[in-house]
């Protein structure tokens, strides 16, 4: 692989169907080992319980306030700094219990594909 400098456009954010806000990164097929998202939680929501098959991902909160829900452990508060890690195949969600936007880096090994999505929410 050769050093990158890659530009993120802000204008490609889209909405996701576990409910929030997405923005990739960094996900391409030519780096497999990893990518790098950030989402967007808005006020007062709960994202939808899901796992990733086979991948480990990790959040780094930026901003914002939440509550965090993984595998069977009791929910956990997040702010900034935090960083979550989230083992292959476990149940994951979290809510923003905050004032403003929760905002953290979703990243992902190996890299994150439609495919690994799983939704677990009743």
């Amino acid at each position: 692989m050769q050093t990158q400098i890659r530009q993120t456009d802000a204008s490609r954010e889209f909405f996701f169907k576990e409910g929030c806000h997405i923005l990739e990164m960094w996900n391409d097929p030519s780096d497999p080992e990893v990518s790098i998202a950030r989402a967007r939680v808005e006020k007062g929501v709960k994202t939808r319980c899901h796992r990733l098959k086979g991948t480990t991902e990790r959040y780094l909160i930026l901003s914002g306030k939440g509550e965090v829900y993984v595998g069977e452990a009791p929910p956990a508060q997040v702010t900034p700094g935090s960083v979550v890690i989230i083992p292959p195949d476990t149940n994951q969600s979290i809510l923003n219990n905050g004032l403003d936007d929760l905002i953290f880096l979703a990243i992902c090994s190996p890299r994150f594909t439609s495919g690994s999505y799983v939704d677990t929410d009743t």
